[in-house]
């Protein structure tokens, strides 16, 4: 099943429309899915920065302060345990310590399209034929996404708006870099991350997108992977049937 959409020019009037498919924007929503992936994702982007000394590391204390009997005061070996001030920190944060947490490939597919589908069926995607940015200006870039954004939204001002490109030429990232709430890449790399993060999604040249959203659908890269390793399988098991004859054959020949 396939839904339609519309599409834009710079001047945020329609010019066509276009089937969606329903596998990239007609899914239903999954909480459970997206929450599990976005927080991976946001874990794998943590920088460990926190870092407390333990008593080993902290400089100084290699001398008993004094000696073990005979003062009326506690025992103690170095000023610098945990216990004194100034002394080193028991179980304090690392930055060795690694946030990082695996996600499964089909799952990031899957949210990813979740998240697509919940954009669209709140009205927060665009497509537009071409920006038409063959050299960097960030005003006709603004301009182009104030008319995109007044076609789909009564909002005075522009929003948090994620602009994905098939094909990410220079001039116009280069266009929406200066402009504070937009974040411009490319189709390829989009993530359920980004995209809930934005209150907009505009997706340039809708059909060659699409195709490069498609191409996340079809497992031919892992077919391709599993057929040469099955081919390699035979292959060596080939050379030790050929290994086997040769031994035999000198072994007939050696009676």
């Amino acid at each position: 099943m396939r839904m339609k959409a519309d599409i834009y020019n710079v001047q945020g009037k329609k010019t066509g429309t276009i089937e969606l498919p329903e596998a990239l924007f007609g899914l239903p929503w999954n909480n459970a899915l997206i929450h599990q992936v976005v927080t991976s994702m946001q874990s794998n982007a943590r920088a460990p920065l926190a870092h407390a000394k333990f008593r080993g590391e902290v400089s100084g204390g290699g001398k008993k302060p004094w000696r073990q009997k005979g003062t009326g005061r506690a025992r103690h070996g170095s000023i610098r345990s945990p216990i004194w001030r100034g002394g080193g920190v028991t179980h304090g944060p690392r930055a060795e310590k690694s946030y990082a947490r695996a996600i499964p490939k089909k799952m990031r597919t899957k949210a990813l399209f979740v998240a697509l589908s919940k954009k669209f069926a709140d009205g927060q995607v665009v497509f537009v034929d071409n920006f038409g940015l063959e050299e960097p200006k960030t005003a006709s870039a603004k301009k182009a996404l104030s008319a995109l954004s007044g076609a789909v939204s009564d909002a005075a001002r522009l929003p948090k708006t994620l602009v994905a490109l098939p094909d990410p030429r220079e001039a116009a990232l280069k266009s929406f870099r200066n402009i504070g709430t937009v974040t411009a890449g490319a189709v390829r790399d989009l993530n359920p991350l980004a995209v809930l993060a934005h209150s907009l999604l505009v997706i340039e040249n809708p059909e060659a997108a699409l195709a490069v959203l498609e191409q996340r659908t079809h497992p031919e890269k892992s077919a391709r992977k599993a057929a040469a390793a099955d081919a390699k399988k035979e292959k060596k098991g080939a050379k030790k049937n050929v290994a086997k004859r040769v031994k035999k054959r000198a072994a007939k020949k050696g009676a």
